[in-house]
């Protein structure tokens, strides 16, 4: 019969289970401050990626509720977090992003690319 790991009388071992943040901060040994530790760096990665890749210049009470809206979704995120590599992705995301900005000016700079017109 087939019965996943969790539910069989097989001892699962958590600290294999656990993504590089996860061991990092400790989540075996000391699950509440590694939890808090997970969600202040997932919550700010997404507003790092968010801020390289999705921002726009909005009204104040717009970036409220974006931000509001990131703050529910790094709590969800930091559940999964713990065994899946969440927090990793957001550091390529923000790596990719980051890369992308910065040939985007050089080429700005050199004049290939017109600079960026303001909308109103």
């Amino acid at each position: 019969m087939f019965l996943p790991a969790v539910l069989s009388s097989a001892s699962v071992n958590v600290n294999e289970r656990l993504t590089f943040f996860g061991r990092l901060y400790g989540l075996d040994t000391n699950p509440e401050t590694g939890m808090w530790l997970l969600f202040v760096t997932i919550f700010a990665l997404c507003i790092l990626v968010y801020v390289l890749g999705f921002a726009r210049k909005i009204k104040l009470w717009q970036n409220v509720v974006v931000y509001i809206a990131m703050f529910a979704g790094a709590l969800v995120l930091t559940f999964f977090g713990a065994f899946l590599p969440v927090a990793e992705s957001l550091i390529v995301a923000a790596i990719v992003l980051g890369l992308y900005r910065f040939r985007l000016h050089r080429e700005r700079q050199a004049g290939n690319i017109p600079p960026k017109q303001k909308q109103n």
